[in-house]
């Protein structure tokens, strides 16, 4: 990947080009590579288009050309490259416009990366071509790019068959394609306006990452909506959602990958807490980026967020309701109490003052003007809400009005007073019409209760970016030399790193001795097994000698039926250890965004609880202390009814000092995980650890 920052001249030949080329343009209308040509034509390109195709003279009435150089020796300067010819022609066309100085050329051609190692090898090819005639690459397999507002549709989706969409201050970035053509449709069904919309294919040189930089940049564009199928630059990634909080445009992400099928492990709990999809999220919302669970709300919720910034709450957020039917407001309300957010019954004061507009408000948390029949009583009462100093949104749910009579219920929101706190509106029958009203008024409003509600919970989820990780490695730390590094050797590194760990020996055959005092532990001690629980291999309580005597031979005898081929290098002794709560601690180099720390309940059921949080690493102390706040199982150690109270700084410490392997040069760590960590009342204990240390590079020693 280049260099984020980019100039305006190359915006301006990506998004804004006078001079277009379409290399492999068909006379065909028909045919896909007659698209652009013709979107160009019915959308109002006021720019130059030159058809590019050696075998035809004209197309579709315009005059073609056989070469790149050809078209601008005849034409002047070209800004813009779009590729759909197969084959070899693709390499010969990026050449071509490394030769004629052409900044920018974007690939609809595919057969490369996705399709295997022989794909990608042509790639890489195609991506140094375009490096060495100092050309920036949109793809391969790329749909194209368009410009709402400059009326640039350099693309062969379909759905500029139709009707350009409304121009708005919504950009969207999708790495699929075909996606583009749906957000489009959709967002201009509701009235929603788009500014620019690219498709990134492959990306072989230009990237998400490097699109959001140019997007902070453009005057057109107020919220960045991403389509994501997969993290490919997560710093790059990182450094853009940073400064597009910087400039006061909100970034909103769809992702797919929510589910693990197919998702490789690694061997530990952590394995499958901080799997993938879990890491990614954490890692969105460290970027400051609004992760949506529903492609509806991608579309739908760039209102609510426009103009906004994060909000910053100490409590959990409470939404005022408003309705005209009530079983459409407990359709939604129901969905932001399993997301976390409560629908917020009116204060007596607040009643009052409904009441004294005429309103009968009950004691619920709704607000039902089914039977005011006056769009000014609805109005007076939804300014009202908006300016209670005890909520912190409002949602306006409309009923049969919405199609019928929006009048009504719509006007009153569309005359609603400006305030700081997000107003949204769900219509529950189809209302096109008050959809688009509303649109134009900037104001959120959504078809389904469910897509409402992920936009309201999205929302107060948003938090600022956290700055940029700095810091050096741990001075002391010491990792192993073996290379498949086993219990004892996990627990050594996490000693040098600052937490404490529980003392004990290396027992061997044939007197297993050892000098723990009683009641022990006894663990078998081998890199090959990751869950000895699993295996047999661990005794609780030893009280004494005859008691261990008797009872490690059968626990080995017992692992090594279970697990034949697993080398045992003897047992680890250790004295039994005891506190207020178990917790898990872990580390993963996530392959799609980086390091990641985790904090959830411990123990051998921690998998099944699946009571965790995750961070980007290395963490701070007073995001530990968060972390600790967000585990729901570790209510126990804060004091809950009165119980002792854990050491949560001990704890905090603990979860800083593995995070900082983060910081160690080359990241050897491929996978940490302390489970479990004993936390007292003055303390923690670490009593077991797992280490999975990265692969030597292909040819290195080992």
């Amino acid at each position: 990947m280049r260099a984020a920052r980019m100039t305006s001249d190359f915006a301006r030949a990506l998004f804004a080009p006078r001079t277009v080329a379409l290399v492999g343009a068909s006379g065909d209308a028909g045919k896909n590579t007659a698209r652009p040509q013709r979107f160009l034509a019915r959308h109002g390109f006021a720019g130059t288009v030159l058809p590019i195709n050696p075998g035809r003279a004209t197309i579709l009435g315009a005059r073609a050309y056989p070469s790149l150089a050809a078209a601008q020796a005849a034409a002047g300067p070209i800004d813009h490259v779009f590729v759909m010819a197969p084959g070899a022609a693709v390499e010969h066309a990026v050449d071509e416009c490394g030769a004629c100085g052409i900044p920018v050329v974007s690939i609809f051609s595919d057969g490369f990366a996705e399709v295997g190692a022989a794909g990608l090898a042509r790639q890489d090819r195609l991506a140094a071509a375009a490096r060495r005639g100092g050309v920036r690459l949109l793809g391969p397999n790329s749909m194209g790019v368009v410009d709402v507002p400059g009326r640039v549709t350099v693309t062969v989706n379909a759905v500029l068959e139709g009707d350009l969409p409304p121009a708005g201050g919504t950009s969207v970035i999708s790495q699929s394609g075909t996606m583009l053509g749906t957000l489009m449709s959709r967002g201009a069904a509701r009235g929603l306006g788009f500014a620019k919309l690219v498709a990134v294919g492959n990306e072989a040189d230009i990237g998400v990452a490097e699109l959001m930089e140019l997007l902070v940049d453009d005057p057109d564009t107020r919220v960045i909506a991403l389509f994501l199928e997969t993290v490919r630059d997560a710093g790059a990634l990182a450094r853009a959602a940073r400064r597009a909080h910087a400039a006061g445009k909100p970034v909103i992400a769809y992702k797919l990958g929510r589910s693990s099928l197919g998702e490789a492990m690694a061997r530990s709990h952590t394995g499958a807490l901080a799997g993938s999809d879990a890491a990614v999220d954490a890692f969105l919302r460290a970027c400051g980026i609004v992760r949506v669970e529903m492609l509806e709300t991608l579309i739908e919720i760039p209102p609510l967020l426009a103009g906004r910034a994060p909000p910053d709450l100490a409590r959990r957020p409470r939404v005022a309701v408003v309705t005209t039917t009530g079983g459409g407001a407990a359709s939604v309300v129901d969905r932001l109490g399993m997301l976390g957010l409560d629908a917020m019954t009116p204060s007596p004061a607040l009643r009052a003052t409904l009441e004294g507009h005429g309103v009968r408000v009950a004691d619920s948390p709704i607000v039902d003007l089914t039977m005011a029949g006056s769009g000014a009583r609805y109005a007076a009462v939804l300014d009202t809400l908006l300016g209670a100093a005890d909520c912190d949104a409002v949602l306006a749910v409309v009923g049969s009005s919405a199609q019928f009579h929006p009048q009504v219920a719509v006007e009153p929101i569309l005359r609603s007073q400006a305030a700081a706190k997000p107003l949204a509106a769900f219509l529950t029958p189809q209302a096109d019409q008050s959809l688009r009203l509303l649109a134009a008024r900037g104001i959120a409003a959504f078809r389904t209760p469910e897509a409402c509600a992920d936009a309201l919970a999205a929302f107060f989820r948003w938090r600022a970016p956290r700055p940029e990780a700095t810091g050096a490695p741990p001075a002391g730390a010491r990792l192993p030399a073996s290379a498949r590094p086993d219990e004892a050797d996990a627990l050594a590194l996490f000693a040098s790193l600052g937490i404490p760990v529980i003392g004990g020996s290396i027992a061997t055959a044939p007197d297993f001795a050892h000098d723990v005092p009683y009641p022990v532990v006894a663990k078998v001690r081998s890199a090959d097994i990751a869950h000895k629980t699993e295996a047999g291999g661990v005794i609780l309580g030893i009280a004494d000698a005859a008691a261990f005597a008797a009872q490690v031979p059968a626990m080995l005898e017992r692992v090594a039926r279970r697990m034949p081929h697993a080398h045992v290098a003897g047992v680890l002794v250790q004295p039994m250890a005891r506190g207020l709560a178990e917790a898990i601690l872990g580390y993963r180099d996530d392959p799609m965004v980086g390091p990641v720390v985790m904090l959830g309940v411990g123990g051998t059921l921690a998998e099944i609880y699946r009571d965790s949080t995750l961070a980007p690493a290395p963490v701070a102390h007073d995001e530990a202390l968060a972390m600790i706040e967000a585990v729901r199982g570790l209510a126990v150690i804060r004091g809950y009814r009165n119980l002792p109270r854990g050491d949560l700084d001990a704890l905090a410490r603990a979860l800083v000092a593995l995070s900082q392997l983060a910081l160690l040069p080359g990241r050897p760590v491929a996978e940490a995980e302390i489970n479990p960590l004993i936390v007292r009342t003055d303390g923690v204990v670490a009593v077991d650890g797992l280490l999975v240390l990265r692969p030597p590079p292909t040819g290195a020693s080992a």
